[in-house]
């Protein structure tokens, strides 16, 4: 069971040239912005990269405004964990448990979840945070990180499994985010 004490969210190059192009564009932007807003209330660390963001764009703005004040890891490698910036900002949130989340599914995200599982992190895969240009990909990406370890979840089964009560402090204003 994941728990606030121990877990961050990874964010992984929804930047503004991808974005645009990725299946289910309008439900994936969402899912991160309400994982993004929740991991702020819920008190999570959060590390966000970019995949060589001159040519790529930056973090798409309906997410930026979620993030916080703390710049982008930016990459050239495809695993994020290639980059020692990242490796640095990931050791020091303390946290096992990584609640993984971008584009594209297939390349990026899958190669960070491997890699992450390869280190003794705890993967939770959000599906429906992740996203690839096609279906299939997305789709065959997920079933490799599942058969790899990762442990698949969703942004409303995370969220709720993070509050662990009705009675958490957060519960309304991130109850109120899923609606």
């Amino acid at each position: 069971m994941l728990g606030a004490d121990d877990t961050c969210l990874v964010i992984v190059d929804v930047q503004e040239k991808l974005t645009a192009v990725m299946h289910e564009r309008e439900r994936l932007v969402r899912n991160l912005a309400i994982l993004a807003e929740a991991a702020g209330l819920l008190r999570l660390p959060t590390v966000y990269c970019e995949q060589y963001p001159r040519a790529l764009g930056r973090t798409v703005e309906e997410l930026r405004g979620h993030l916080d004040a703390e710049e982008a890891v930016e990459k050239m490698a495809f695993s994020c964990m290639a980059e020692p910036e990242f490796v640095e900002r990931l050791a020091a949130t303390e946290c096992r448990n990584v609640l993984l989340a971008g584009i594209e599914a297939h390349i990026c995200v899958c190669q960070t979840a491997v890699d992450l599982l390869e280190k003794g992190y705890n993967v939770h895969l959000v599906t429906d945070a992740v996203s690839s240009r096609t279906a299939e990909n997305r789709d065959i990406a997920i079933r490799r990180m599942e058969s790899e370890g990762a442990v698949l979840s969703t942004t409303e089964m995370a969220l709720f499994e993070l509050l662990g009560t009705a009675e958490h402090e957060q519960f309304k204003r991130i109850a109120g985010l899923i609606k």
